[in-house]
């Protein structure tokens, strides 16, 4: 049944879902009127048990547009709240991979800068200091494979700001591919950006045991490029 849907169900209890979104999915509803990922998934659940009336599906952190991954939803309202604590106090661990055609000039670091959103043109800003109406954003990365000219880059946020991978890398020179937005040179086809939501860590807010959930890379000729990266990192962590 969830291949009628644009993600892939990860994992599900009865208190979280965790889906795999493809890229091009909004999250959480905006002015362009499209159904968002939230209510996607709440008709896979009423479908999948046979419901009737509404179903709770909750929103527990968000993803752009163009970028695919892991995303975790509540499916209770205590479930959310208990995520939302996680969330807020920094007790989920997230994983991105990042393509780009130009390398940072160091093949790890630890970046820090101060964001401004421009909310009319939705770009953000990035300052190597402390600006009023600025928001901390810190990450680590580290380079860690190199294909035909392109490099992938695992990024490890600290903060969850907007936009703030794709950005924060750009500081580097290293500009996602396809993320015009940010000066990428052209556009992906498809509107994607190559930035995917690797992996979380977090422990269950009611079963209190460590879970950790990988998203499959999507099936895409840049991406394709990587799987032999990807089999590596599975084989280490069995």
């Amino acid at each position: 049944m969830e291949h009628d849907y644009p993600f892939k169900v990860i994992y599900e209890d009865n208190h979280l879902i965790i889906v795999n979104k493809e890229s091009g999915v909004l999250v959480q509803e905006d002015e362009s009127g499209d159904m968002p990922l939230v209510e996607m998934v709440r008709a896979y659940l009423k479908e999948k048990y046979q419901k009737e009336g509404n179903v709770f599906c909750g929103i527990v952190h968000r993803l752009d547009r163009p970028v695919s991954g892991v995303i975790v939803l509540a499916k209770t309202s205590k479930a959310l709240e208990r995520m939302n604590d996680l969330f807020k106090y920094r007790e989920v661990y997230k994983t991105y991979w990042a393509v780009t055609q130009r390398p940072p000039a160091k093949p790890q670091g630890h970046l820090i800068h101060w964001l401004v959103k421009d909310k009319e043109k939705n770009r953000v800003t990035p300052y190597d200091k402390e600006i009023e109406g600025g928001l901390k954003a810190e990450l680590y990365y580290r380079v860690i494979g190199e294909k035909e000219g392109y490099y992938l880059i695992e990024v490890n946020p600290i903060t969850g700001r907007p936009h703030q991978i794709r950005v924060q890398l750009m500081t580097q020179g290293s500009i996602i591919v396809g993320d015009v937005k940010y000066g990428y040179h052209h556009p992906n086809p498809d509107a994607r950006i190559h930035l995917h939501a690797r992996a979380i860590r977090f422990v269950h807010p009611v079963q209190k045991e460590e879970m950790r959930f990988v998203a499959e890379l999507p099936e895409e000729d840049l991406w394709n490029l990587f799987r032999g990266v990807a089999l590596i990192e599975h084989r280490v962590d069995v």
